[in-house]
This record gives structure tokens, C-alpha cells and sequence, in this order.
């Protein structure tokens, strides 16, 4: 009995007045055994009822939140065990400071990540545009927000992002959104005719929805000509630009089988000789 005491309280590290014991090892691994037993086990029934989207934002930020319980779950068994651990946080503190500084960036994005798994305001399968990038969301972590752009490229966002850019979501009310198309046409032009033909490339557009119903706005009368917006409804937001270059391209034969002009900006240069 004797020589199994004499084994539990052989030093494997002696630095200073650290001293870590074979006990205190052995009593942090069956802690942490028995923490991570426990934890896995709250996440499985946290998780049990929760949607596909939900049960992966909930893991990612169950992940993060496990590394600190761990943490304090070694520091707590080291102590109880009666290792002095007074110098070893001092150092860590100031370890961390440096580290804090150094890592700034990465921290921004853990928390913004928190952030947005907590207040949902992007989801997997949302349409999000910033810095003039459009992707459909695929997957958010803790540090990056992955989205698939319309050329099937791959955008990988630091989650700090969120916090420094407007973000548009375009999904977040519905599937449904209003987008528009704006065209130019001479000034003499017919513009009761320019509206029924606008409406027509619209209504010959599969990917335009019937209702709410497409509406033309009469824009503004442009330095070169009379400007008009064509507005319409989509349900696939990903698509928009192919729908919108289709509408363009209708809008352009149909002006064209009707005489309307499109023009281009003039100017009128005088030369004055002296």
C-alpha cells in the first residue's frame, strides 16, 4: 500500500513551487473523462428535438463553450488535488495578454460568431450580399460563414465582418424578393407603349412570378432620355442576375420589333476659333 502511495505522489513536473503529482494527473484525466461523458450527453438531449440548421449552430457553439468548462474543470481538479497553481495563472495571465493582442482578429470573429448563432440573423440557405459579394449561405462556424457565389466559387467570411460591414440578407423576411430592371428610351417615344412592352418581356419570363404583379415606375426624365424601372417578383433570389440579364434581353427584341429607341448619351462639342 505503501509503495502505490509512494507511486500516486512521484512528481512527474517540478518547476518552482509547481509540483504535478501522479495523482493530480490521473484525477484531471478522470475529470475530464467524466466531464466530457457528461457533456456529450447534454448535447444529445439538447439537440434531440432541434432542426438540421439549429443542431449545428447549437454544436458550434456548444464547442465553444465545452474548451472553458474544461478549463475550469482542470484548474478546479488541480487545486482540490493540492497543486499550487498561483504561479502558473500569473504567467498565463500575462501569456495571455500577449497572446490577446497578437490574436485580436480571431477573437473579433469567435465573438461575432457567438453573435450570430445567438441573435440569428443569417441562417444556412440565406442569400447574403457584403462588400458587393452575393452567396448562399452553406455553413457557419464559430470563426468563418461559408456561402456559395453564382459562380459556384466557395466565399469564406471572417465572422468580424458582420460587425464592421452592412450585411444585406436578402431571404431573411421570405424566398420572395423585388428586383428591377432600368431602360432608357428617346425622348418622343410612346410611353404607354414602353410600359406595355415592358410588362409583356416580363410576363414572358418563367422565372417572374405572376403575383405580387410586375409594375412599371415612369423613373425620371434622364439627361438623354426617358427612364423607366420595370419592377417584378422573384422566388429565387439566387438566380437574379440570369433572370434579369433574360429580361434584358427580351425588353432589347421587343423594342426593336417596335421601333423604340434606346439612346446613347450626345454631346454637342463647340469649337470656338480665334
Amino acid at each position: 500500500m505503501d509503495k502505490i502511495y509512494e507511486i500516486l505522489n512521484y512528481n512527474l513536473i517540478s518547476i518552482g513551487s509547481f509540483h504535478l503529482s501522479l495523482k493530480a494527473f490521473l484525477g484531471v484525466i478522470l475529470a475530464i473523462i467524466l466531464v466530457n461523458f457528461i457533456l456529450n450527453l447534454i448535447r444529445k438531449v439538447a439537440t434531440r428535438k432541434l432542426s438540421a440548421d439549429d443542431k449545428l449552430k447549437f454544436v458550434s457553439f456548444f464547442e465553444f463553450i465545452k474548451y472553458f468548462i474544461y478549463v475550469g474543470v482542470v484548474i478546479f481538479t488541480l487545486n482540490e488535488s493540492g497543486v499550487k497553481l498561483t504561479g502558473i495563472i500569473a504567467g498565463a495571465a500575462a501569456l495571455m495578454v500577449g497572446v490577446g493582442l497578437a490574436l485580436q482578429t480571431f477573437f473579433q470573429d469567435i465573438i461575432s460568431g457567438v453573435f450570430i448563432l445567438l441573435d440569428q440573423s443569417v441562417h444556412v440557405g440565406d442569400i447574403i450580399e457584403i462588400e458587393d459579394k452575393v452567396g448562399k449561405v452553406t455553413h457557419i462556424s464559430l470563426r468563418t460563414t461559408k456561402a456559395l457565389t453564382i459562380e459556384n466559387k466557395v466565399l469564406v467570411i471572417p465572422n468580424h465582418k458582420y460587425l464592421t460591414n452592412t450585411l444585406y440578407n436578402w431571404t431573411q423576411n421570405s424566398d420572395i424578393t423585388r428586383e428591377s430592371v432600368v431602360v432608357g428610351v428617346a425622348y418622343g417615344s410612346d410611353v404607354h407603349l414602353v410600359k406595355k412592352l415592358l410588362l409583356q418581356a416580363a410576363e414572358e419570363e418563367p422565372s417572374v412570378l405572376p403575383k405580387p404583379a410586375s409594375l412599371v415606375l415612369f423613373d425620371d426624365f434622364g439627361d438623354s432620355a426617358l427612364v423607366f424601372k420595370l419592377i417584378v417578383t422573384l422566388d429565387d433570389s439566387f438566380n437574379t442576375v440570369k433572370t434579369l440579364s433574360n429580361l434584358r434581353f427580351s425588353i432589347d427584341k421587343l423594342f426593336r420589333e417596335n421601333n423604340v429607341s434606346i439612346p446613347f448619351p450626345q454631346r454637342d462639342v463647340h469649337i470656338i476659333q480665334k
